[in-house]
């Protein structure tokens, strides 16, 4: 399948919604999939949850689990995607969190650390990513993987 539109059109043709939080991602994922005509039978919406009180705000991330693990992190990910499919009323929903650079604090995610999240019916999965290069092309790559995280759910829909 491999592009925007034929994943959209596959959630489309099942009655399907999909939502996003993103990070350092900043829109470019809800940019790239309102680019396709139609997006909108699909595609319900974004949070841009940049900082961490956005974060804790709008997709209900623990303040704790900041504290504890750390903006960027699997459990930070997994509460992004469980609190936007909630708060965006949608039936997938992928989440970012990372560090695109070009500094790293000191206690933080190494420099092209990224976590994504995906919550689908009770489920949820996250994968930590490494990446290199500029911070925009890290923040490019993570669409990628998004895109490729959402499509790696289409066989067990076709399934069930």
């Amino acid at each position: 399948m491999s592009n925007t539109y034929d994943i959209l059109s596959f959630f489309a043709k099942k009655g399907l919604t999909i939502g996003a939080v993103e990070s350092l991602t900043a829109g470019l994922f809800s940019s790239l999939l309102c680019e396709v005509p139609g997006a909108s039978a699909v595609f319900k919406g974004a949070l841009v949850t940049y900082s961490p009180e956005l974060k804790e705000a709008l997709a209900n991330v623990k303040a704790s689990t900041i504290q504890s693990e750390g903006v960027v992190s699997a459990e930070v990910a997994k509460q992004m995607a469980i609190g936007g499919k909630a708060t965006l009323g949608v039936d997938v929903c992928v989440s970012c969190t990372g560090n695109a650079g070009p500094s790293v604090e000191e206690g933080e995610a190494p420099l092209g650390r990224v976590y994504l999240g995906l919550a689908y019916k009770d489920t949820v999965w996250t994968i930590p990513m490494d990446y290199q290069g500029t911070r925009n092309e890290i923040r490019k790559k993570t669409v990628g993987a998004m895109l490729a995280f959402i499509e790696s759910l289409i066989p067990m829909i076709q399934n069930s």
